[in-house]
């Protein structure tokens, strides 16, 4: 056993190596329990040690689902969003600083730490994502979609459609080769959602996860029953599942498939999340010039290497025009046979071995049925094939169409390479897996990247377009970025994972909403019209606590004068005919001349602005701008001002949404927008005492 792993201080950490074995624990109600029997053993990749075991025998999942959703569920909606995005911040702060912790671990699964840094530090940034997004949303736990409209002549009556909580449990099934980054990128929507969660890790790697949310537990940042976490099989908790509960997996499809056939997914409705097996293609474009050639020989190179590729995103096929096929596989050999393979806890090794002597197994028996479909070995880099090593291989299958080259996954450092003769035979090639998580496609040129994304776009969840522009920034092609989209069509499972606020909003419940417009203001925290309330005293000597949704302020009126068009024309240079031509201006669309759309905006603001110092500390923007009625000379403008919407930014200033509508003498709307202010909070002093600008005491 390597001492270093050895951890004694049975008070701080819920496992231990010890000289005879180790016990994966689980995390359940708030407390760390050992399943019953030996259970499944964990051996360290590297030296094929028996680490120890894992088994989840005896324990109870099926209350555990039912305390997640009572405990977890009630603790999180007490936060809002707002507080639940500080949270994921903290969090990712706090992991930050104690991630080191989690690195020894890794070097048990075969992970070199370039691997662990994929997995440790990629996870750890998710958090920091979701936390950054937060300050888009409501305070509450309410999410107003689209605007809302009336149902009625008088708007007495409004719909508006939302999001809110299902009130359910979110079980997440998670793969082998991303411990860390797989629990996070599904834990960190799910808590923004105010959704608790009942973690499961793969087996080979279940002492990482579980390293991994003893720290998060320890941090004390999470409320009681929002994460939980069973090392072993699920038992029984899917049968406590129904649909408000989702499940989302991580894993092969075959055993996706199996899965979608129980009764909580067919019967009570459950939701199904699935990432699965995924063949992505790489495609050398006809147009790529030797730049796009290197770039792409790289690029196969490092997604063989990373994880050994043990990466549901890797490129495992490679399309490449016949008269350029020996020019890549030659670079992207290049790139590879320089790595050093070993103990990833040893000097200058490059890749580890695989996670366990049975996924070297499933490999080679991958591998076995590529070569008997019609591929051949290219080149295989001559280290190490003991154990658990794999050395990464070059395959080349010079017919491209048998079936089997694209429906058998070697879920490691393997690619396969195919010629095709056009693009037309190239997206037909690339179709034959019959649904991707990612692809790469290497050209400068538009029209070809046109092509392919019209003809793959109903075929793969992520389009990585590589050249010679972007090549020295691209994220790579096998690297999810939590804003975007991760999951794919078909035979990728036909999930959605990460996607920045789209991942959050699949775990809240969608519904219509009607109302009168002062319930719906009251319960969205936006303005509907027809839910003013008149201002007491004008609304920018109030600090942002003060004010309120639909609080609104009629101003006096000015009237338009010759002089102000000419003067604001010649403070601004804009000369524009209809401005200040007087016969082309009544030959133009309004038949006389008007006034400039940005001299209304700045009259507005004339007679809405209180000049004087106060709460108000910044225009922070303005958006959805719309002149819907000329102005002319005499016309004679009034502005109503109207508290929109509010979300905090600091502890010194939130952001406040005005609702500007600028009429005229007939009461005709000439211009509407939304302006944007930074307004200052009430002093902390001025606070009830105990009581934070978020709401929380202190």
């Amino acid at each position: 056993m390597y001492r270093a792993f050895v951890l004694e201080d049975l008070e701080r950490t819920p496992f231990v190596f010890k000289e005879e074995t180790l016990k994966v624990k689980s995390y359940l109600m708030g407390q760390w329990l050992t399943g019953r029997g030996e259970g499944v053993p964990v051996q360290d990749a590297a030296t094929l040690e028996v680490l120890g075991h894992v088994t989840s025998e005896g324990l109870p999942l099926k209350e555990a689902v039912a305390w997640g959703r009572e405990v977890g569920g009630k603790a999180l909606l007490a936060l809002g969003f707002q507080e639940r995005g500080r949270r994921l911040r903290a969090l990712a702060q706090y992991l930050s600083e104690r991630k080191e912790e989690l690195y020894p671990l890794y070097a048990t699964t075969g992970g070199t730490r370039r691997d662990a840094w994929y997995d440790v530090d990629g996870g750890i940034g998710v958090l920091f994502t979701y936390s950054s997004l937060a300050r888009t949303l409501p305070e509450g736990n309410l999410l107003p979609e689209e605007e809302s409209f009336s149902l009625s002549k008088d708007f007495s009556f409004q719909g508006r459609h939302l999001l809110g909580p299902k009130g359910g449990i979110t079980v997440q099934i998670n793969a082998f080769n991303f411990p860390v980054w797989g629990l996070l990128e599904k834990f960190a929507p799910a808590f923004l959602a105010g959704v608790p969660t009942l973690a499961k890790p793969a087996t080979p790697t279940a002492h990482v996860a579980q390293g991994l949310v003893h720290l998060m537990v320890e941090s004390g940042l999470l409320p009681e029953g929002s994460l939980q976490f069973v090392a072993g099989s699920l038992g029984d908790a899917l049968e406590a599942l129904d649909h408000r509960d989702s499940v989302y997996f991580t894993g092969s499809k075959a055993t996706a498939d199996r899965l979608r056939r129980h009764p909580a997914f067919l019967e009570r409705g459950v939701l199904f999340n699935g990432e699965t097996d995924s063949l992505n293609a790489a495609i050398l474009g006809e147009k790529a010039g030797e730049e796009e050639v290197e770039r792409l020989a790289r690029e196969i190179a490092q997604e063989l290497s990373i994880k050994t590729g043990q990466r549901c995103t890797a490129i495992r096929r490679v399309l490449v025009p016949q008269g350029r096929l020996e020019a890549l596989l030659e670079a992207t050999r290049k790139h590879l046979e320089s790595l050093k393979l070993g103990d990833p806890r040893g000097e200058g090794v490059d890749l580890g071995p695989l996670a366990s002597l049975g996924q070297k197994e499933e490999v080679e028996r991958a591998v076995g049925a590529l070569l008997a479909a019609g591929a051949r070995v290219y080149w295989q880099h001559p280290g190490r094939r003991d154990g658990a090593f794999f050395p990464p291989t070059l395959l080349l299958a010079e017919d491209p169409w048998a079936e089997t080259l694209h429906q058998v996954e070697p879920f490691g450092p393997v690619a396969t390479f195919f010629p095709y003769r056009d693009r037309e035979e190239a997206l037909r090639l690339a179709r034959l897996a019959g649904g991707m998580l990612a692809a790469t496609l290497a050209t400068p040129d538009p029209e070809e990247a046109r092509f392919y994304l019209l003809g793959l776009s109903g075929e793969v969840g992520r389009f990585h377009i590589l050249n010679r522009f972007n090549a020295h920034s691209s994220t790579g092609h096998g690297s999810p970025l939590p804003r975007l989209l991760h999951g794919g069509p078909g035979r990728a499972g036909g999930g959605e994972e990460l996607g920045g606020l789209l991942s959050v909003k699949r775990h809240l419940a969608r519904l219509a909403l009607q109302a009168d417009p002062h319930t719906l203001q009251a319960l969205t925290g936006e303005y509907a019209r027809g839910g003013e309330k008149p201002a007491s005293i004008h609304p920018f000597r109030k600090h942002y606590e003060e004010l309120e949704v639909g609080e609104t302020l009629w101003t006096h009126r000015r009237t338009v004068t010759e002089a102000d068009i000419a003067l604001f024309a010649h403070l601004s240079w804009d000369h524009f005919y209809a401005h200040t031509d007087e016969i082309a201006a009544q030959k133009s669309l309004f038949g006389k001349r008007v006034a400039h759309g940005y001299f209304v905006l700045s009259a507005a603001a004339g007679l809405f602005v209180d000049p004087a110092p106060g709460p108000v500390l910044a225009n922070y923007g303005l958006e959805g701008l719309r002149f819907t009625e000329p102005v002319g000379i005499g016309d004679t403008l009034q502005a109503r001002l109207t508290v929109k919407a509010k979300r905090p930014r600091d502890e010194k200033s939130g952001v406040v949404e005005w609702a500007v509508e600028v009429v005229n003498q007939e009461g005709k709307t000439v211009a509407a927008y939304t302006i944007l202010t930074l307004v200052a909070r009430k002093p902390t002093d001025a606070l009830p005492s105990g009581q934070t600008h978020f709401g929380a005491s202190s």
